[in-house]
């Protein structure tokens, strides 16, 4: 077993986004890869939600989606993997907030909480974004332990700024479960 491998399966929510090129083929691409990662299943996909860029906002809008994976891997190792995924899709860093190929955060990982220079657990700012929270509340279970819902819930409810996401297309993730349908 490597480094970045656990013995035991977590479940991780991972927010996914792209505004340039073929936005939705990237982001069903870097499913695909994810998937294809060992000791990484994705279990769950939210629908797709169509954003106004936040931050840099002289860019193309973006389509936002979340994800759950069920993972044998640290959350540095998934962090490395997405980053790796990241990279593979023609994902650069030139401007903070920009346009993007392809973009993967790890937002929350069951049993973790991290304050390292590379990653934060659970993601600081979350609970701050329309298009992050949207496509959370497609995904996490009413009655899963950790309490994230109604933490997701809460905050969406009383988040600014909702009216620049809306639905753009319903997931066709070949696991797309039913619980997006409530």
């Amino acid at each position: 077993m490597n480094s970045h491998a656990t013995s035991e399966y977590s479940e991780a929510y991972i927010a996914l986004g792209a505004n340039l090129g073929d936005r939705e083929g990237n982001l069903m691409e870097a499913l695909e890869r994810l998937d294809e990662v060992p000791g990484v299943t994705v279990t769950r996909v939210s629908h797709l939600y169509e954003t106004e860029p936040v931050g840099y906002v002289d860019q193309p809008m973006f389509i936002n989606l979340a994800a759950v994976v069920s993972t044998s891997l640290s959350p540095h190792g998934l962090l490395a993997q997405t980053q790796q995924i990241e990279k593979q899709l023609g994902r650069v860093r030139h401007i903070h907030w920009g346009p993007r190929t392809v973009d993967l955060d790890l937002l929350w990982m069951e049993g973790w909480r991290l304050d390292t220079p590379e990653l934060i657990l659970p993601h600081p700012r979350m609970f701050e974004r329309a298009f992050v929270l949207r496509p959370l509340a497609d995904i996490v279970p009413e009655f899963e332990p950790s309490g994230l819902y109604p933490v997701v819930k809460t905050a969406l409810a009383h988040l600014e700024g909702k009216e620049g996401i809306q639905l753009w297309k319903k997931s066709s993730w070949r696991s797309v479960s039913a619980l997006s349908e409530n």
